[in-house]
């Protein structure tokens, strides 16, 4: 063989190879994917039948309902428009309470019984990174400092 035909050899290969990578890559990225879905679009029809996708909405007050076995529960998720009853077995988050939102990601059953793998408990608005909440509170404590030493200069002021 000639050095030109083994270079053509060489870069077919190599597409070859870079082809077949790309092609598993994405079929491990469609296999992972997973859609989120409301209550009311689960009732409407839009979630996938069969596959896994993640429902997401605030836990109806007073809907938290333990089975026998003391570790499957049961509870209402509504988008306020809708509800969706999810059966999950294992334990939760510290943050998932009545009230609050939450995230499950699982199948949906025919009977309409959502069967989740894992539940999530959303922060709320207000949550913050602990470096982020530390600058801030910083920023007041200076303000604070700030505001309480032109006060003591107000006031040695007035008594001169």
């Amino acid at each position: 063989m000639k050095s030109r035909h083994k270079r053509i050899a060489l870069i077919i290969g190599g597409l070859v190879i870079l082809g077949l990578v790309v092609a598993l890559v994405l079929n491990a990225f469609q296999s992972n994917l997973v859609f989120f879905f409301s209550p009311t679009q689960v009732v409407a029809g839009e979630a996938p039948k069969g596959k896994s996708f993640r429902i997401g909405g605030m836990v109806r007050e007073g809907s938290i309902k333990r089975e026998p076995d003391g570790v499957t529960l049961r509870f209402v998720m509504t988008d306020t428009e809708n509800d969706m009853t999810v059966a999950y077995t294992g334990i939760l988050p510290d943050l998932f309470k009545e009230g609050k939102g939450a995230v499950a990601q699982g199948r949906l059953r025919d009977d309409g019984i959502f069967i989740a793998s894992e539940v999530l408990a959303k922060h709320d608005e207000n949550y913050m990174p602990p470096e982020a909440a530390k600058a801030v509170g910083d920023a007041h404590e200076r303000a604070a400092a700030t505001k309480a030493a032109s006060a003591a200069a107000a006031k040695t002021f007035k008594q001169q």
